[in-house]
């Protein structure tokens, strides 16, 4: 249940934000706020027992800030019914599709309500709660229990459908930012944040399907050249970088016969020369030559 309220400015906690205020946007909101007044509220939740005020502020810090900038003594308020968790989950519903955010921040958000809603709620997926008769993995041969599985399968899938229709956007779009978000390596991030492709959902979605150790090599190729394309490069440094020539062509293919004639054994060998016309006589004499060669 929420209420709409103004309230003294005096009266408003401010916890710890999950995105800080910058006095560069609050100016800017504090500037319309002079030629066209609060347009949207502020929310807060009563906090009667808190220390210094009435209320916290859940969501819209720059629009509180803002106020105190104009030196506003009160601001408009919708006051929600929740707990501090139920305040994050909020706070972060509301700034997760904020115009200025990139592709990265927003899957930030997304992880973050993940982390708030499973502290109340458990984990997402737990094993070992029910009990059925344990199958084997035809490829692996580990048990498996497949009842087990498919109600993890399906919390899963109920999951994103709550965040999905909480934040306003498909299941797909909640899951290639929560792709992002849980796969993408934290120096990686750190490296992208601030250029054009912290923005570039395709190309985080690629890096973000690399195993550790390639995005950790990722990672100091970045912060080395600061280009992603020589970041791609660095994970092959033997690739060529342009077309190959016929005569590095076929050396190419030569290189790949030698490879897999040397897995190959006598039968092959044989096999292999006969194919190729090479008289039978012939034949078993390189093959023959080549057990001696094998033998010495």
């Amino acid at each position: 249940m929420a209420e709409f309220k103004r309230i003294k400015i005096s009266e408003i906690v401010i916890p710890d934000r999950l995105r800080a205020v910058e006095e560069e946007q609050a100016l800017v909101i504090a500037q319309s706020m002079v030629e066209h007044g609060q347009i949207n509220p502020i929310t807060v939740r009563a906090t009667p027992a808190a220390k210094g005020g009435k209320y916290t502020l859940v969501a819209g810090a720059h629009r509180l800030r803002a106020c105190v900038i104009n030196d506003d003594d009160e601001i408009d308020a919708m006051v929600v019914e929740g707990d501090q968790v139920e305040a994050q989950l909020i706070e972060i519903t509301e700034n997760l599709f904020r115009n200025e955010l990139s592709v990265i921040d927003r899957a930030i958000f997304v992880q973050t309500y993940r982390e708030v809603w499973e502290q109340r709620h458990g984990e997402i997926q737990r094993g070992g709660a029910r009990k059925s008769k344990d199958q084997v993995d035809p490829l692996t041969g580990n048990r498996i229990n497949l009842i087990q599985l498919l109600a993890d399968e399906a919390a899963s899938t109920t999951f994103a459908a709550h965040v999905a229709d909480r934040m306003g956007i498909s299941v797909p779009s909640y899951k290639r930012l929560n792709a992002i978000a849980q796969n993408l390596h934290p120096k990686v991030r750190e490296q992208l944040r601030g250029t054009p492709y912290a923005d570039n959902q395709s190309e985080l979605l690629k890096i973000a399907k690399l195993g550790p150790t390639e995005q950790s090599k990722f990672a100091i190729a970045l912060a080395d050249k600061k280009d992603v394309k020589t970041a791609w490069a660095a994970l092959d440094p033997g690739k060529p970088k342009g077309p190959l020539s016929e005569t590095d062509r076929q050396r190419a293919i030569q290189a790949e016969l030698e490879a897999v004639w040397k897995r190959a054994d006598a039968h092959t060998h044989r096999f292999f020369l006969l194919d190729i016309g090479v008289p039978k006589e012939l034949a078993d004499q390189v093959v023959a030559a080549l057990a001696a060669r094998a033998a010495e």
